[in-house]
C-alpha cells in the first residue's frame, strides 16, 4: 500500500514488485502466502470480501498501522476479493489456482469404496499409487521415475479424515524423523526429505479412512509468494521497508 493510498484520488492503491502491477490482483498456487505491507502514512486494513457486500470472514488484518504488515496463506483454490474497511475504494483480488500433482481415488480399495480422496502433492518424481492398510492405520505410497530437480522433498497434502496424525514415517524401511508438518483446517501438510532413489513411503497415523462416509476431495500446493509489499519467498516482490 503506497504512500497516498488513503486518498480516493491516488493514482493507485497497491503496488506489486513481482510484476509491477498496481491493480491489487495476484495469481498464486494453493498453499502460497500473500504478504501485504502498509507503506502509507495512514492506517489500512486488508479484509476479505467486497465494499458492497461487506467482509466475508475469510481473512482480516485488522487495523494496520504505517510500517506494519499482514500475511495470509491460501489453502483452497478460488477467487478472493479484498478491500480496506477504512478506505473502501481500495480493492483487489487474490486468484488461487491448483498447481499440484494428484493421486486420485485414494481409499477406493477399502471399506465401502465410496469414501475416496484425491490427494495432492508436490515432488520432483511421480507418486504412482497409495495403498491403505487399515489394520496398521497406515498408507504406503509407491514412488517412480527419475528426479526432475535436485530438491528431493516430498510435500503431501493429507486430509485428516483420510489419515490423522501424529505420524510415524518410513522410507524404504528407514524411519524418517526430520519431516515437518503443519495443519490448516482439515489438512495436514507434510514435508518429507527423501533420497533421489526412494521407492516406497509409509505413513502411520492415529486413524485412517473410515469405513463409511461421503466422497471427499482435498486441494492444495507449495510455494511461497509475496505481493503488494514484502516478499516471503526467494523471488521477492517488495523489499522490506521499501518506500512505495
Amino acid at each position: 500500500m503506497p504512500t497516498g493510498a488513503a486518498s480516493p484520488d491516488a493514482p493507485y492503491f497497491w503496488q506489486s514488485e513481482k510484476d509491477g502491477s498496481t491493480n491489487g490482483e495476484i495469481t498464486i498456487a494453493i498453499s502460497d502466502y500473500v504478504n501485504w505491507e502498509n507503506a502509507d502514512t495512514a492506517a489500512h486494513t486488508v479484509t476479505s470480501g467486497t465494499a458492497k457486500d461487506g467482509p466475508d470472514g475469510r481473512f482480516d488484518s485488522s487495523l494496520m498501522a504505517p510500517g506494519s504488515s499482514f500475511m495470509h496463506q491460501f489453502i483452497e483454490a478460488g477467487n478472493y476479493p479484498y478491500f480496506c474497511l477504512v478506505h473502501p475504494w481500495m480493492t483487489g483480488t487474490v486468484f488461487v489456482e491448483s498447481a499440484l500433482l494428484v493421486i486420485p481415488n485414494v481409499g477406493a480399495d477399502v471399506g465401502d469404496g465410496k469414501t475416496t480422496f484425491d490427494v495432492e502433492y508436490d515432488f520432483n518424481r511421480v507418486v504412482a499409487s497409495a495403498r491403505i492398510q487399515k489394520d496398521q492405520k497406515s498408507i504406503t505410497f509407491e514412488i517412480v521415475g527419475k528426479p526432475k530437480s535436485e530438491d528431493n522433498t516430498l510435500t503431501l497434502m493429507l486430509p485428516k479424515t483420510l489419515i490423522n496424525g501424529p505420524y510415524i514415517i518410513w522410507a524404504d524401511g528407514k524411519q524418517i524423523t526430520d519431516f515437518q508438518m503443519s495443519s490448516e483446517g482439515g489438512i495436514n501438510i507434510v514435508k518429507i526429505p527423501l533420497s533421489s532413489n526412494s521407492e516406497r513411503l509409509t505413513i502411520t497415523g492415529t486413524s485412517v479412512i473410515p469405513e463409511f462416509g461421503p466422497i471427499s476431495m482435498v486441494i492444495l500446493a507449495v510455494g511461497v509468494f509475496g505481493i503488494i509489499a514484502l516478499s516471503v519467498r526467494a523471488q521477492k516482490f517488495i523489499r522490506p521497508n521499501a518506500n512505495l
